[in-house]
């Protein structure tokens, strides 16, 4: 079981990595000016992100398998899980300098091939996993300075917070609940995770996602500074991790609402 749970722990580090990034993929959009581009290879991180969640349940349903048979309560292999989130948020963060200058000239080079497939055939290349390297650079101070964070909405932040809680205890809190219900609706609780984290992915299409998109939209037509946008990544992130944090208190009380409702 502790091969299985340190492959589940890195596995849900690297999707909040790439969900983390993808807020930053704002960032380049106004910068750049190339809208369509720098959407298209968003949508792809977005697509990632938020449906690779679902290869966590055969790891999760692996650890519960194994702690049912031995009669054992896995509560705090699940808390790691989650803290993991939270560690692959702040990982995420660190990264984000270096991969705006790596996502900028990705988005320049889709110009070229004109296919998200080739561009990622082509980055694995050995010569540009090297340039990759190199062009890694540290975050700075200065990148926070002067931002207006007042001018971005506060429900918007409480929502992500909130929702971003739902979507990183989704599958976790509804594999959980198996060992709270009797055998026969173990397999019920358990194929509801698919149906937490949809609802948690549309909450973010639905309230999230459109008001973050007005603010992009009007810093790219002049309406507001570059630095509303940046403002609003800043915020989000942040209101990312508080969410994955958010998590560890929801957790439990979600597997026992849907224990409760199965039984």
């Amino acid at each position: 079981m502790g091969r299985t749970l340190m492959e589940l722990i890195i596995l849900t580090s690297i999707i909040h990595i790439v969900d983390t990034l993808s807020y930053s993929v704002r960032l380049n959009s106004v910068k750049s000016g190339q809208v369509a581009l720098s959407l298209s290879l968003f949508n792809l991180f977005v697509l990632v992100a938020r449906t690779a969640n679902t290869f966590q349940a055969p790891l999760i349903g692996g650890i519960i398998g194994m702690s049912i048979a031995h009669g054992l309560d896995p509560i705090m292999d699940m808390r790691k899980v989650i803290f993991a989130s939270t560690i692959g948020t702040l990982i995420g963060v660190l990264l984000i300098p270096s991969f705006l200058r790596i996502f900028e000239k990705a988005v320049k080079r889709l110009e070229v091939t004109g296919s998200a497939p080739s561009l990622v055939v082509e980055a694995l290349h050995i010569n540009n996993i090297k340039r990759i390297i190199k062009s890694a650079t540290k975050p700075s101070k200065f990148m926070l300075d002067k931002l207006r964070y007042r001018e971005i909405p506060k429900r918007l932040l409480i929502l992500n917070a909130l929702v971003t809680g739902i979507y990183t205890v989704g599958v976790l809190a509804a594999s959980y609940s198996a060992i709270l219900v009797s055998a026969e609706n173990r397999l019920a609780v358990v194929a509801s995770s698919g149906m937490i984290n949809g609802i948690a992915a549309i909450l973010l299409t639905l309230l999230i996602d459109p008001k973050s998109a007005i603010i992009t939209d009007q810093a790219l037509r002049g309406k507001r500074p570059y630095s509303d946008v940046k403002a609003l990544v800043v915020l989000l992130i942040t209101s990312k991790l508080v969410g994955t944090l958010i998590g560890q208190v929801l957790f439990l009380p979600a597997a026992q609402l849907i224990a409760f409702i199965y039984k």
